[in-house]
């Protein structure tokens, strides 16, 4: 499978993850429910996490990346999709699905304020327009809609956080960061869910939500991994950005939600903000630290200069390596 289609795949199954919760929310709470998601999630990344670990791929963290991890557990697994499902429990899945497009925004914020990393006057427009289609996708539907909207952005800033937390971790693959997170957050929201509410799905609606977690949420980690190794980065998140329209266009076709003119309306904004942030770049001279650690990197970048024998410099790998120091300029 080509790169390209990887990368749409791992949208269309993230994004069907909100209408699919939805049709799930009749028969479980938003704790019971988040629980089985991320346990699914947990189950969907479990074979690359045991690859990994019999290939050597992983490391001591140390505590300051245990305590980046546990950040990412407590906020991207645990707060963030409860969130969520409380705010798509009181609003159409196409409306929440479109609203996502604030954890985009979000983490380019914080990357700004927290991390100081530059972000160019694209990107600040692109920012301002998701932040204006916030505002617009919900209407006039009244108090409910925009309490349910709140919600999401919350949920999106959560899972923001745990972006650049997760970022930042030395010595664990996306893949593995997707396992531990499932695993702990979602055991935890479970038992709490059944320990606050009886659980009134059956075991098929249970079966489903784990299903639901293992594709939407972790093949769809798997397929993005994949095609950023192929594609790189920037081109990959371009391609995953489709994946809360995907989400909308399911609310309307599978559940049969009306569709708004708000949500048109926000939508069309939403796509040239996204589209703002995406291909917003810069270039100025700047140096690099010695760091050791693992992920996906080819040789042909500018950054990678430890040398494999019988290895072409295009080909993507991942494997634990050491940086030396340096300075240099780059888009």
């Amino acid at each position: 499978m080509s790169g390209v289609a990887q990368a749409l795949l791992a949208a269309l199954l993230f994004g069907a993850s909100t209408p699919a919760s939805k049709w799930l929310l009749a028969s479980a709470t938003p704790l019971q429910l988040a629980g089985l998601l991320y346990l699914g999630a947990a189950l969907g990344t479990g074979f690359s996490f045991a690859r990994e670990r019999r290939r050597g791929a992983l490391r001591a963290m140390g505590r300051r990346n245990a305590l980046r991890l546990l950040g990412a557990v407590v906020l991207g697994g645990g707060a963030g999709p409860v969130m969520l499902l409380v705010g798509l429990r009181a609003s159409l899945a196409g409306s929440v699905s479109l609203l996502l497009n604030l954890e985009l925004a979000a983490t380019a914020v914080l990357g700004v304020l927290w991390f100081r990393e530059p972000l160019g006057p694209k990107g600040w427009l692109g920012v301002a327009g998701v932040g204006m289609a916030g505002g617009v996708v919900p209407g006039d539907a009244g108090w409910p809609e925009l309490v349910a909207a709140c919600w999401v952005a919350v949920a999106c800033l959560c899972w923001a956080i745990d972006n650049h937390l997760t970022a930042r971790i030395d010595g664990i693959t996306p893949a593995s960061s997707t396992f531990w997170k499932g695993a702990i957050a979602g055991t935890t929201n479970l038992s709490l869910g059944l320990a606050l509410a009886p659980f009134a799905g059956s075991a098929a609606m249970a079966a489903g939500g784990l299903a639901v977690g293992a594709l939407c949420y972790g093949a769809s980690v798997a397929l993005y991994i994949a095609a950023a190794q192929q594609l790189g980065a920037t081109r990959s998140q371009a391609l995953f950005a489709v994946a809360p329209f995907a989400g909308a266009a399911l609310s309307w076709g599978a559940l049969g939600e009306p569709i708004a003119v708000a949500q048109l309306a926000g939508g069309v904004l939403l796509i040239a903000a996204v589209a703002a942030i995406v291909r917003s770049q810069h270039e100025h001279d700047h140096v690099h630290g010695e760091v050791e650690h693992v992920h996906a990197h080819r040789h042909d970048d500018g950054h990678h200069t430890h040398e494999h024998s019988g290895l072409a410099p295009a080909v993507q790998h991942s494997h634990w390596h050491r940086h030396a120091p340096l300075a240099h300029s780059h888009p």
